[in-house]
């Protein structure tokens, strides 16, 4: 899979954002979710530790603590992966806080493998409270991730991080970051899926005040919506219907696990009602 310039992508999708055509990414957890992806026609595709977990049986959560070197599962995925897509941009999921990682070399390698771009996951902002207090406090904050999309941006990678609040997009804005992926939690619904989340209405509310403060900096800047409950199909037309400022939306549970769990499901109970 060769690298796809930053250039032609943004081209694409600025003039999908011109004809009102809702830019749709998803994450890939194995070879064959971003397979099924490429032939459904998505625009986009992650891949990131927590796509392993995933489609492991395991909560996307499980991304986020220390059961794996987070950056050397999305290079070992990457062999899986980028042999199968034949002409969608695929991203990397870089943990910008790893402190044993030179990062403008780690990046460089990613786009030698055939990244086009990156998206900063595992990531600080799904933390709160003490913990998060305590990883700023001690110098794994945010404000790493934000450097490395801004060192991505100078190596002419896509750029699409994951942003909590009005800051952090601010912040991802004049980083030089393409896409903000406005993030609404850890997606709900299906086996492994989370049970508490926000309103679709608090996501619109959420979006826009997130994009608007990114579009301050720069009225260029794309923006998705992911996660929470914004789970499926409809829930995501709701919110494109409903938000001032949404161009799309990207899907990890979304695009592979909740679908796989229905038709494992309905195929293995259909093969149940056999009879002789």
């Amino acid at each position: 899979m060769p690298v796809i310039p930053r250039r032609q992508i943004l081209d694409t999708f600025n003039d999908m954002v011109q004809r009102r055509v809702p830019i749709i990414g998803g994450g890939a957890g194995t070879g064959l979710s971003a397979k099924c992806e490429e032939a459904g026609g998505i625009d986009l595709i992650i891949i990131y530790n927590s796509g392993r977990y995933r489609m492991a049986g395991r909560g996307s959560a499980a991304g986020l603590l220390a059961y794996g070197n987070a950056n050397e599962i999305v290079k070992d995925m990457a062999l899986e992966v980028l042999p199968v897509v034949k002409h969608t941009p695929v991203l990397a999921g870089v943990n910008g806080t790893d402190p044993f990682v030179l990062m403008p070399q780690f990046l460089a390698e990613l786009k030698a493998m055939g990244f086009s771009g990156v998206q900063n996951f595992p990531t600080i902002g799904l933390f709160d409270g003490v913990m998060r207090a305590s990883f700023e406090e001690t110098g794994m904050g945010y404000a790493l991730e934000v450097d490395m999309i801004r060192e991505a941006h100078r190596l002419d990678m896509l750029t699409t991080p994951y942003v909590f609040n009005p800051d952090e997009a601010r912040a991802m804005a004049e980083a030089g970051a393409d896409i903000i992926v406005a993030h609404m939690g850890v997606t709900t619904g299906g086996a492994i899926g989370a049970t508490s989340a926000k309103s679709l209405d608090d996501c619109v509310r959420e979006i826009d005040a997130i994009a608007e403060a990114a579009m301050a900096v720069r009225s260029d800047v794309i923006i998705l919506c992911h996660g929470g409950p914004i789970a499926m199909p409809d829930d995501a037309a709701f919110v494109l219907r409903n938000a001032a400022h949404c161009h799309g939306f990207y899907g990890a549970s979304s695009m592979e696990r909740l679908p796989v769990e229905v038709a494992l499901t309905a195929q293995t109970r259909r093969f149940k009602e056999l009879a002789f």
